[in-house]
């Protein structure tokens, strides 16, 4: 997996698609490579190289022309990183060319039939095997030869294919991994994230699971793996190129930080009712007498969307006393959980594609439970899978590391809960207060991002641990779930997050001067016990950090945060943590915005 370019129309191709993969540089991958031809041309170019997009473009010949290609970034699933391994991969007489995304599960079962049978395999990736598969075969069409190799294919593939022999035309399927038709004037682009596209054309067709399209320079047309027409309509892609520039900052990270106080107006923006101290949720589609009837939410995320979910739990029990917890969807779908018709099922993706979660949300529909997205992306396959749900509007995070997004989805959360609970039994003045405490986070986040200098010396101080501590207790510990996370993700330093108040269960034998604790000290009913935590740190010689409403006296060092109604303090309490992640990163000279062997949207397991 990671990154796929493709064009068909009159312009010279190279540039177009060696801009598309730097659009798609964000997403993470270890090698890159391009494959073109042209209507007249008699062959099949192509051109990979280990690295980044910058060394493929360094390897291009000067007269590397053509009007249609494909080209891929490579995230190393079967076989290192290496020329040999990078996509595209050609068949044995150089005449077909497939880029793919996904893992196909049963490769290596195909490979030994293909070895047996007399093909010679050039890389250890499981792609190349779909490859010899099109190659193989002797139907008329390209379509057909396609169809037919997927029908040997067990896994998971986002794919886009060029042949010598049908040089006017690309031929695209989907099946859990994202594929997005760009509609541009008498020329046609294809990719798996929009972010290729929009400098182009903001009218763009989603594939769903199961179907493959053509395109050719003046018309595409989509269709079933099993060969029926589908009438799949383009939609107009609300963010524009500027998006995913800079915007003056030296990473996107730092730029996604920064955009937060106007994310969050965003997500907030015409969805409160203040006559009746609660929000409007239009995607919703749960009238009161629904809502009623649910009697729990399971949330169900993976990694930084999990730990948004840790708090949206928090915020639904505690504003609409429902019973609610969170669990990571890639654990859910593998153990046979009893699915409750009164239970709302909730998933939570940045993208909208995070290869478990949309395999939860599939499962559970299977089962007949009734299933919400909380989504970024409009259009992407959990929000077309669900049967309604909540946009975020962060806007285009291009950071692999999620910042504004993780913020706007807790806001999200926050919205929700307060729609359900003023169904029920939250009163109109507690409703009152939630909406006055949300409409004053952009400027409080706003505060805390003034206070960079601040935070940028204690990155300093605490940038040569090896290890670090991160705890927190009830509305604390996700913040310090996520904010381990955002460390250890940019950083590389080991760090771990642990309820506060388990550290005399065992973590406790940790505690020394060389490990520094973080600890979240939100000035609620807990404080107390927070504070005792700390005590028992401070006896142990263990040095400090405290985010918190007030300096702590025990603590070497305290970051204040502006207090909030203490349902709404997490969503806060995070945002000094991401610039204390960002930078330590710096300190420590690693690339913030791709860290290694990560991926943007986890579209395998």
């Amino acid at each position: 997996m990671c990154g796929i370019v493709g064009y068909i129309g009159k312009r010279d191709v190279a540039p177009l698609l060696l801009e598309g993969l730097q659009r798609l540089e964000y997403r993470g991958y270890d090698s890159a490579g391009v494959v073109i031809t042209s209507p007249k041309a008699t062959g099949l170019k192509m051109v990979k190289a280990k690295g980044r997009v910058r060394d493929l473009e360094a390897r291009v010949p000067k007269r590397f022309t053509g009007t249609t290609g494909i080209a891929h970034t490579r995230w190393a699933t079967h076989g290192a990183p290496s020329d040999e391994n990078a996509h595209p991969h050609l068949d044995g007489e150089n005449k077909v060319a497939v880029v793919h995304n996904g893992i196909i599960d049963n490769a290596s079962e195909l490979r030994a039939k293909l070895t047996a049978d007399g093909v010679e395999f050039r890389s250890e990736t499981d792609t190349e095997v779909i490859t010899h598969l099109i190659a193989r075969s002797t139907a008329e069409k390209l379509e057909d030869r396609v169809r037919e190799a997927l029908r040997h294919i067990e896994g998971t593939y986002g794919i886009a294919v060029l042949h010598a022999d049908f040089n006017d035309r690309i031929v695209v399927a989907r099946n859990g991994s994202p594929v997005v038709l760009g509609i541009g004037e008498k020329e046609m682009f294809v990719a798996s994230d929009v972010a290729a596209l929009v400098s182009h054309t903001r009218q763009v067709v989603t594939l769903d699971d199961g179907e493959m399209a053509t395109i050719k320079a003046d018309d595409y047309r989509t269709y079933t793996t099993e060969g029926s027409r589908t009438s799949a309509e383009p939609t107009t892609v609300e963010w524009e190129a500027e998006s995913y520039d800079m915007g003056g900052h030296d990473t996107y990270m730092h730029k996604e930080i920064f955009e937060q106080p106007d994310a969050v107006d965003r997500v907030l923006r015409g969805r409160i009712d203040d006559r009746f101290a609660t929000v409007h949720l239009g995607g919703l589609n749960l009238d009161a007498h629904d809502a009623r009837k649910v009697r729990r939410v399971k949330i169900l995320g993976c990694g930084t969307s999990y730990h948004a979910g840790m708090i949206g739990a928090q915020m639904i029990e505690e504003l609409a006393r429902i019973p609610a917890d969170a669990e990571p969807a890639s654990e859910f779908r593998y153990r046979n959980a009893v699915v409750d018709p009164d239970t709302l099922y909730v998933a939570v993706s940045q993208s909208g594609e995070t290869y478990d979660v949309l395999a939860a949300v599939q499962e559970l529909k299977r089962k007949g439970a009734r299933v919400f997205g909380v989504v970024n992306v409009v259009g992407s396959a959990i929000a077309r899978e669900a049967d309604a749900g909540v946009y975020v509007h962060a806007g285009p995070e291009v950071c692999v590391v999620s910042t504004k997004c993780f913020t706007n989805t807790t806001v999200a959360f926050a919205l929700l809960a307060l729609h359900l609970g003023r169904i029920r039994d939250l009163s109109a003045s507690d409703g009152k207060r939630i909406i006055a405490g949300l409409r004053q986070l952009p400027a409080q986040i706003e505060q805390m991002l003034a206070r960079e200098d601040e935070i940028k010396k204690l990155a300093e101080e605490y940038a040569d641990a090896r290890s670090m501590l991160f705890i927190g207790r009830v509305r604390g510990y996700p913040v310090a779930r996520e904010a381990s996370l955002k460390l250890k993700e940019i950083s590389y330093i080991h760090a771990e997050a642990y309820p506060a108040s388990e550290l005399k269960h065992g973590p406790l034998a940790l505690i020394e001067p060389a490990l520094p604790t973080v600890a979240i000290v939100p000035d609620d009913d807990l404080l107390e016990k927070n504070r005792a935590a700390l005590e028992e740190i401070k006896a142990r010689s263990g040095k400090i950090l405290a985010v918190a409403h007030q300096e702590q006296e025990k603590a070497d060092h305290t970051i204040v945060v502006p207090k909030n109604e203490d349902e709404l303090d997490p969503i806060l309490m995070g945002i000094p943590l991401q610039l204390l992640a960002y930078h330590t990163a710096l300190v420590l000279g690693r690339d913030i915005d791709k860290p290694r062997n990560l991926a943007k949207s986890v579209t395998v397991e």
